[in-house]
């Protein structure tokens, strides 16, 4: 879970008061988050670090110290104390109203349609940057692009001396070997290719353009280069400083609603902190999905809305519709009620109201988690085992017996290691596997469709263990499928592999026979043509005439990728088929 560090004295200034450190703990719940470690009390008030632990990963709004301060005044004042909805109206455009951009005019390449293609922007201005604010900025930096960008994949975030940048500032598409500047921590020029080999960021980050015909590139109307997106800023204008009082804040990125997202969240933050927010116009020569030019900060988020008596119901309790509408202005919304009806109008740094459920936590975050009392259950239940998790323990008992060794794996992980790996086509992948829409990083980023790419992983992790190898795992796995009302179906299965210099379809076929014999079940096998395996080494099983499961040899290009050594068979079954 993300961890931020604030300044104690910025902090405390943001939240209007002071706290001690029990009242801090207490309030903290409000945000979903726990104090990590307290500050070192000898210091200066204005030297101490306060760090705190996040346990929700879809409030980005909160990886900041302006975030976390707005959310515990919210909710320790309510929306009647709090001015600053009203102060975000003023910078903040909307489908019905755009803010003046004045001179602020940025111009998107077509060339990066099909490279990095949207960008979103700000200035602030007002009182100089101090030391502490400054710590802040890339502290927000830092956990926005990695955590909620994927590794500055989809969003990236800039800052920049505004008061050296000449207007219009232009978003193109150059030419890496072509093109060169001096980036930050250099003092010579580097062309953008070299950038991406030499420089330490270059290294770091250089795999999202590496294979990019041209490069995304910022510059002011004087041809002074700001920054090589999502990579490096220039030494010249992308140089921030303490004493720096006005600045651009760029968003470049691939995910236009995540950018204005990301772009609403970093200006509420500085508009709390005392700053003037300046919007600035991005006109792209393509559809963003918010039309071609957009006038940043935007605010695109929907109402959404439930009912009285589902919130009571859900909870437990009787609220009323003052309760309710105080409950959720404590967590920054704006709220309608009517005939019952709960209409919630999300503030502009959110956007993680998905479902009426959503709605419903905040009511109980915002009336405290002290509020609800426990209740003794009315009724007496008996708590039993499902017959899945039966069946599976029965399963288990047997995969023992014949001598594999069991595992247990994460069910999330990475594209390459569920479908590059897996020798499976991008257009079977976008049929079956769950791709998580904010995953906290790429390696957690599908729901695995099958057991197999988990037991391959040990398997490459083992090459030292005497052979044969023999591990399986029972264990969920998930995929879309069209006739469940969510799009997707969640199935037991049970996945095997035997790793030996003599490993065989014959094998594999024998420990199906063993399992299946001991589960009691009838079976019968197909032809199948999975790329996972070695064609006419392979077979489906097939339950009363519908398959149920695969088994056979590991193709050699799978093999490959995952550096294996040895030959491997390998099965997978649905177990609730066979139930």
């Amino acid at each position: 879970m993300p961890k931020i560090e604030v300044n104690e004295k910025l902090f405390f200034s943001l939240l209007g008061e002071t706290w001690d450190y029990a009242t801090l703990e207490d309030r903290l719940t409000c945000g979903k988050a726990e104090l990590d470690e307290k500050p070192d009390a000898s210091l200066s008030p204005d030297a101490r670090t306060i760090k705190i632990e996040l346990n929700d990963t879809n409030r980005p709004d909160l990886w900041s110290t302006a975030g976390i301060a707005r959310q515990l005044r919210l909710h320790a004042q309510g929306s009647v104390k709090d001015q600053s909805r009203s102060r975000y109206a003023t910078f903040i455009s909307d489908d019905k109203k755009t803010q003046d951009c004045g001179n602020r005019i940025v111009c998107v390449d077509a060339g990066l349609k099909n490279i990095r293609p949207f960008m979103t922007a700000f200035v602030i201005s007002g009182k100089p940057i101090d030391e502490p604010m400054l710590l802040d900025i890339i502290q927000t930096q830092e956990k926005l692009c990695w955590n909620f960008g994927r590794k500055r994949r989809s969003i990236s975030m800039g800052v920049y001396r505004s008061a050296q940048i000449q207007w219009p500032v232009s978003y193109i598409a150059a030419d890496p070997d072509n093109t060169s500047f001096v980036p930050l921590a250099c003092d010579a020029p580097m062309t953008c290719r070299q950038i991406l080999k030499d420089h330490p960021k270059g290294k770091e980050y250089g795999w999202i353009l590496k294979d990019a015909p041209k490069f995304p590139l910022l510059r002011d109307a004087k041809n002074e280069i700001l920054s090589m997106a999502p990579i490096i800023n220039s030494a010249t204008l992308g140089a921030v400083k303490v004493g720096d009082s006005d600045l651009l804040v760029e968003m470049t990125g691939t995910d236009m609603p995540s950018l204005v997202l990301a772009t609403s969240i970093v200006a509420c933050d500085f508009s709390d902190s005392g700053y003037t927010i300046l919007p600035v116009r991005v006109d792209h020569p393509y559809d963003t999905g918010f039309g071609k030019s957009v006038t940043t900060p935007f605010y695109f988020q929907k109402p959404v809305s439930t009912t009285l008596p589902a919130i009571n119901k859900l909870l437990g309790v009787d609220l009323s519709a003052d309760d309710v509408r105080d409950a959720l202005e404590r967590m920054g919304s704006k709220v309608e009620i009517s005939d019952n009806t709960v209409t919630v109008e999300p503030p502009p740094y959110r956007n993680d109201f998905l479902h009426e459920v959503d709605i419903i936590e905040d009511v109980m975050i915002g009336k405290e988690i002290s509020f609800f009392k426990p209740e003794k259950p009315s009724d007496f239940t008996i708590g039993r085992l499902s017959p899945c998790t039966l069946y599976s323990r029965k399963a288990k008992t047997v995969m023992v017996g014949l001598g594999y060794q069991e595992m247990i794996f994460n069910y999330l992980g990475s594209g390459k290691d569920f479908i590059e790996r897996m020798n499976i086509s991008e257009t079977q992948a976008g049929n079956d596997v769950i791709e998580i829409s904010n995953p906290m990083t790429e390696n957690f980023q599908f729901v695995r469709p099958s057991i197999l790419p988990c037991l391959l992983g040990a398997e490459a992790q083992s090459g030292n263990a005497v052979y044969p190898h023999r591990i399986f795992e029972i264990g969920k796995v998930a995929y879309r499928h069209d006739e469940e009302n969510t799009g997707t179906r969640t199935r037991q299965h049970l996945g095997f592999l035997t790793s030996s210099s003599d490993a065989n379809f014959n094998d594999a076929a024998s420990q199906v026979a063993s399992l299946l014999y001991y589960l009691d079940h009838e079976y019968t096998v197909a032809e199948s043509s999975d790329p996972r395996f070695v064609p006419g080494r392979q077979a489906s099983i097939l339950i009363n005439g519908k398959i149920a499961g695969i088994f056979g040899e590991i193709h050699p290009v799978v093999l490959e990728n995952w550096t294996i050594g040895s030959p491997c068979v390998a099965g997978e079954i649905d177990l609730e088929a066979l139930m």
